[in-house]
């Protein structure tokens, strides 16, 4: 049994991991910003602790440490996965508060829940720390995304680097989900927008049930550092793309 902890794990993919591990007999602690959404989180999930944390706030992150050592004695897993996307514009037209929440929560949050956990790990002994690829960490290019990108695109190279200075015993990888039916990937598409990309999404796109119990599994037993656990692969996308003239996927109907 191990015991992990999950930023921005009160919806989405996060909260689908969260359920998963459980369902593995692990014992997970979430947090995200909403204190209703915490509260309501941590009850669906059957009474887990759940907190509200933002995690552009390096102190909230330490709290969240000591609230779940205190609980259980250790975190062997951290998962940086809180993360907020955009509205679908040029950079040069975002508002400038949100192009600052989306590089504090994607980068800078990150930071801070890599810093927390691994000077806490260090002092427990070991662990590891997971950090959320996206859109932009392989240098991919979408127009209309180009802050979030480029936030992915830091923490990919964060997390290589870290993976070089991390102290004995403790690892660090990215976790890559692909592309899956959240907010996160459907956040400021307009009716139209989303129409046009209704045919590629329906090819790459998976719903949280199917990734999140495939990426539980992983982040527990590829716990290495310099890991990269890739669910949606070069392989994987060329063949759905050469079975989808035959094929009828429908991510967005329950």
């Amino acid at each position: 049994m191990s015991t992990i902890v999950i930023t921005g794990g009160t919806r989405g993919l996060g909260f689908g991991l969260a359920q998963s591990l459980l369902e593995r007999g692990h014992q997970v602690v979430v947090c995200g910003t909403d204190p209703e959404r915490a509260e309501q989180a941590g009850a669906e999930l059957g009474g887990i602790m759940s907190r509200a944390a933002d995690v552009a706030d390096r102190e909230q992150l330490q709290a969240l440490w000591e609230a779940a050592t205190a609980r259980y004695g250790r975190v062997d897993v951290w998962i940086n996965n809180a993360g907020v996307s955009q509205t679908r514009e040029p950079s040069w037209l975002l508002p400038a508060d949100q192009a600052r929440r989306v590089v504090d929560v994607n980068l800078l949050g990150v930071l801070n829940g890599c810093a927390v956990a691994m000077a806490g790990m260090a002092g427990q002994g070991g662990g590891h720390v997971w950090n959320m690829d996206g859109l932009g960490g392989d240098g991919r290019v979408v127009p209309g995304l180009s802050v979030y990108g480029a936030t992915k695109r830091a923490v990919a190279y964060l997390t290589t680097a870290l993976a070089k200075e991390v102290p004995d015993g403790v690892g660090v990888g990215l976790l890559s989900p692909g592309m899956v039916v959240t907010d996160l990937l459907t956040y400021g598409y307009s009716d139209a927008e989303r129409r046009r990309a209704a045919k590629m999404l329906s090819i790459l796109a998976d719903r949280v049930e199917t990734v999140a119990p495939w990426l539980a599994e992983r982040a527990i037993a590829q716990a290495r550092n310099g890991a990269r656990v890739r669910w949606l692969t070069p392989a994987k996308i060329a063949y759905r793309f050469a079975t989808a003239p035959f094929s009828r996927r429908d991510i967005f109907t329950p």
